[in-house]
């Protein structure tokens, strides 16, 4: 029961700050994004959601059965069913997303002060784990929608208007995750999402055409201005030079400023998290 004298160098790695990890980045990340499935995949594929996304694609599909895209008038019906495409899948995100790091607070505090994995490998899985449930859903949903809407029957349009809903889906579900990130409380969350995503709606390019100067910077970071944009030059590219005051070019614009807000915002929520984590 004698106490051991203890050298300085034994003292130096007892009360070391640096922190040991039990697995490698990768290995943290893999066994992360395999919990983050194991975990969403049954709120993902539950029968009320599933339901929901149908029972809206075949609404729609009803309202707009075979419509006409060589008359103006069914141009404009189009773009209205654009439009709500736009809406639907970049709503539908924002609010999923703002759940998952309020709900995830006391798990993550407590498994972060057992060093079990390094805030990046949780981040980039939990981000990514989202990425193959979000395809499965929309896929349905424009296949019932597309074809009974009688839009352009070719499967290069088909693909890119896939594309362009995944681009959408995708940056309405960073800024999902960073404002959850950011406010940490679901009431306050729920509230500024609302605003923002109505905000984003209106200035979308569909209710508004002519915005004012001091306030038309707001469309640019809209997410549904540039994926209804985006959805009108797909289907309209090679037919006619504008629909509803928009140019049918490339749309390379609207492609680089979809990316931009999915690395931005997901970053955004990345640097809240580890605010949070050095507050703590």
């Amino acid at each position: 029961m004698a106490p051991l004298p203890l050298d300085e160098e034994l003292k130096s790695k007892v009360s070391s700050s640096k922190r040991q990890w039990g697995a490698s980045w990768w290995q943290q990340y893999c066994i992360l994004f395999c919990r983050g499935i194991k975990e969403r995949k049954h709120d993902y594929f539950s029968w009320l959601r599933i339901t929901q996304v149908l029972s809206t694609a075949i609404i729609l599909g009803l309202l707009w059965w075979q419509s006409d895209s060589k008359t103006i008038r069914g141009r404009q019906d189009q773009a209205g069913l654009l439009f709500f495409i736009a809406v639907f899948w970049g709503f539908f995100p924002v609010f999923t997303a703002i759940f998952t790091f309020p709900q995830e607070r006391a798990m993550l505090g407590k498994e972060r002060a057992a060093d079990m994995y390094r805030l990046s490998a949780y981040f980039l899985a939990r981000t990514t784990s989202d990425l193959p449930l979000d395809l499965i859903l929309p896929v349905l949903f424009l296949l019932v929608v597309y074809f009974m809407a009688g839009l352009r029957l070719s499967a290069s349009h088909f693909f890119l208007s896939m594309l362009t809903v995944f681009l959408c889906i995708v940056a309405a579900q960073g800024l999902g995750l960073a404002i959850g990130a950011t406010l940490m409380d679901l009431k306050r969350a729920t509230t500024l999402a609302s605003v923002t995503v109505m905000t984003f709606m209106l200035a979308g390019g569909y209710f508004v055409k002519k915005v004012p100067v001091f306030i038309s910077w707001i469309r640019y970071m809209s997410f549904n201005y540039h994926t209804y944009k985006l959805l009108l030059k797909v289907q309209y590219q090679d037919i006619m030079p504008t629909v509803n005051g928009i140019k049918t070019d490339s749309g390379l614009k609207e492609v680089g400023a979809l990316v931009a807000m999915i690395f931005g915002y997901r970053f955004l929520a990345y640097l809240s998290l580890r605010k949070m984590q050095l507050h703590c």
